[in-house]
């Protein structure tokens, strides 16, 4: 994520580290869900704790805090630094612009869906054995594939202007709540698409049960494999009527990004588990798996609040001075310079970033400081 959200130029970044412009799956594409389906993971290990401890309250206490904190820590990213620049001034930004009634602050992101999905996933998990929760899940999938047909623009109810979703969230939000990063109010992360990413999670919390239950054992590697290959084929199917597409968070593209889901943790199952294939390489991503949600947030958080401080730079062609941060003086003075193709000084500005904050990440680790919800 850091990667991906931190280029040097937005206008300048190599294809595979790209979102699709709608319909199709980029690398890029995949981090999200593995996200959630590694939340689920975690789950695996937390909620037959709580049924065995058969506690109502205590889960509800647990999910309920847990929930409003990641949601509120997303909320606060968005709104964070609270303060931007207008002109030669620092004006505060307002929960909605009373000048521009469709300018506010954005209510729905990352960490909020994680949150939502995570909520949802949970009370499910923990009211329903496995195999009910995996006949849930399918009917979600379908129930939202009808949904999006039965109620989406007659022309194309899969466009970004035909989607269903879109209007509930401008009514139940407010326009000036919702993100237009596409041009138009239009939320990548809104409430209606979270409805399918539910599943990404629950599918992430099924797998982590029956790793659990195989345990170490070729069995489970080869069955991660086939119902890999089963719902990558799958998802290829569906796509031919239900597009895979992460802005709408399609059903096909749940179980298109889950096979894949399934892929790769089974490749790593077998490069550390059963090969012991463990070195420096591993101890790299050790730090970032140690501190996840407070490296996101900063990541999110440090540039804008480095942006507050401006240096001056060149006078422009309208007469006014050009002023950067101290993260866009770097990419613009250095990055940019190493090549005449500006996509790998873009890279190189990215890179730079994630190696910034793996120092941030290796730091607290060394410190054994461990940040979590």
């Amino acid at each position: 994520m850091i990667l991906v959200n931190n280029p040097g130029s937005w206008g300048h970044i190599y294809a595979p580290l790209q979102h699709a412009p709608w319909h199709g799956c980029t690398p890029t594409d995949l981090v999200f869900p593995f996200f959630l389906f590694a939340v689920g993971n975690a789950m695996a290990f937390v909620i037959p704790r709580f049924q065995a401890a058969n506690n109502d309250g205590v889960f509800w206490g647990k999910v309920l805090k847990r929930f409003a904190l990641i949601f509120l820590i997303g909320l606060f990213l968005n709104w964070a630094p609270f303060v931007k620049w207008s002109g030669d001034s620092l004006v505060f930004k307002a929960w909605a612009d009373a000048k521009n009634p469709g300018s506010g602050i954005r209510l729905l992101g990352v960490l909020q869906r994680i949150a939502i999905c995570y909520l949802f996933a949970s009370i499910i998990a923990y009211y329903t054995k496995p195999k009910l929760t995996f006949f849930i899940a399918a009917v979600m999938l379908l129930l939202f594939w009808w949904m999006s047909y039965a109620f989406g623009g007659k022309a194309d109810p899969y466009s970004i202007t035909g989607f269903f979703g879109t209007q509930i969230d401008i009514d139940l939000f407010g326009k000036a709540h919702v993100y237009k990063g596409e041009g138009m109010p239009f939320d990548p992360e809104g409430l209606v698409s979270t409805f399918a990413a539910i599943v990404q999670v629950l599918m992430g919390y099924l797998t982590g049960l029956y790793i659990r239950e195989k345990g170490k054992s070729f069995e489970m590697l080869s069955n991660l494999f086939v119902f890999g290959a089963v719902l990558i084929f799958a998802g290829f199917a569906w796509d031919m009527v239900y597009p895979i597409n992460k802005k709408i968070w399609t059903s096909s593209y749940v179980v298109y990004t889950t096979g894949l889901a399934l892929m790769v943790i089974g490749v790593l199952i077998y490069l550390l588990e059963f090969r012991n294939a463990k070195g420096a390489w591993s101890k790299f991503f050790d730090v970032f798996g140690k501190n996840p949600l407070f490296i996101f947030f900063l990541s999110g958080f440090l540039p804008r609040l480095v942006g507050l401080i401006r240096i001056p730079g060149a006078i422009g062609a309208d007469g006014k001075v050009h002023y950067y941060s101290a993260f866009s003086w770097f990419y613009e003075n250095i990055c940019k310079n190493i090549s005449p193709d500006l996509r790998a000084g873009s890279l190189l500005y990215a890179l730079a970033m994630i190696t910034m904050y793996w120092f941030f990440a290796w730091l607290l680790d060394r410190k054994k400081i461990y940040i979590k919800v």
